[in-house]
């Protein structure tokens, strides 16, 4: 896919307001439409299953909002964030510490990733030529867009040594609203959050809090757990009978639909981290 230059006037206008503007910028793919709103998601790339469960909850309980899920593809929250925003059907966006060459993309593991990302209808952007490899010190570079685009900063979590912890001060630099979840007491994982907490970033444990932060109103019934609107009718079914958890043989008897299709509508709910199996119950989550 066509990597091109942006003219000053396409730039994002979040952009504009920063320190350190860029002189030029790439892009590749398709750029959020008008109106977007920008979340950008950052965290650890040693990612714990517990930052993994909250970020998809978090991420696929936007679906059907205008809003783009921005990140750098790193390995961890990054690849976690990009994979849960094409899940729910939402735009994404990737801020390289790299060109936008298929040679230089970064983690090499990602490319075949970078490609579904296009496919599926989303965008990158950078301030480096296209055949650019990255280079350490530009991913610390690179964190001063990905907040300067981000109309807000969700921090999934990072430890005490994390880089995550310069872009989340990012946000308050460039005035941009900082959202943090919760962890466990004495979490090494749960550093950066909770520091971010005791000064002043806002307390973020459901997708309503991010659509309060983005000054997005929520569709009537979001808070009484309205389903996605993508659904397909056998995943709707699987939704509306796990307004209660259910055990797997009994939901399966109970939704009248063939056993492989509803298997195949629990899976694509579970994948979309819609719902997920727990003591020995699906629920929705």
């Amino acid at each position: 896919m066509e990597i091109r230059e942006l003219a000053r006037e396409e730039w994002p206008e979040q952009l504009l307001e920063i320190p350190q503007i860029p002189e030029r910028l790439w892009t590749r793919g398709t750029l959020p439409p008008p109106g977007t709103k920008l979340l950008t998601v950052v965290g650890s790339r040693a990612m714990t299953r517990y930052a993994e469960e909250a970020c998809q909850k978090l991420i696929s309980g936007l679906a059907g909002y205008p809003i783009s899920i921005v990140s750098g593809l790193a390995l961890g929250i990054d690849t976690c964030a990009h994979k849960a925003a094409l899940a729910a059907g939402l735009h994404t966006l990737v801020v390289p510490g790299s060109g936008l060459g298929d040679e230089v993309l970064y983690p090499r593991s990602n490319r075949t990733f970078a490609k579904e990302i296009l496919a599926k209808g989303g965008g990158f952007i950078s301030e480096y030529p296209p055949d650019e490899p990255s280079r350490v010190y530009y991913f610390p570079e690179r964190n001063r867009i990905m907040v300067g685009l981000s109309d807000a900063v969700l921090l999934i979590e990072a430890g005490q040594k994390s880089g995550t912890l310069i872009t989340a001060r990012l946000a308050s630099e460039y005035n941009r609203e900082l959202l943090c979840i919760p962890h466990r007491i004495g979490d090494p994982h749960a550093f950066g959050g909770h520091l971010f907490l005791r000064l002043g970033a806002t307390l973020v444990t459901e997708p309503l809090h991010i659509l309060e932060a983005l000054k997005i109103p929520p569709r009537e019934g979001a808070a009484r757990g309205e389903a996605p609107r993508d659904l397909e009718e056998a995943e709707l079914v699987i939704w509306n009978m796990l307004a209660e958890p259910q055990p797997r043989d009994e939901l399966l008897r109970s939704t009248k639909l063939p056993v492989g299709e509803a298997l195949t509508a629990l899976v694509a709910l579970e994948l979309r981290g819609l719902i997920k199996e727990e003591f020995g119950a699906w629920r929705r989550i």
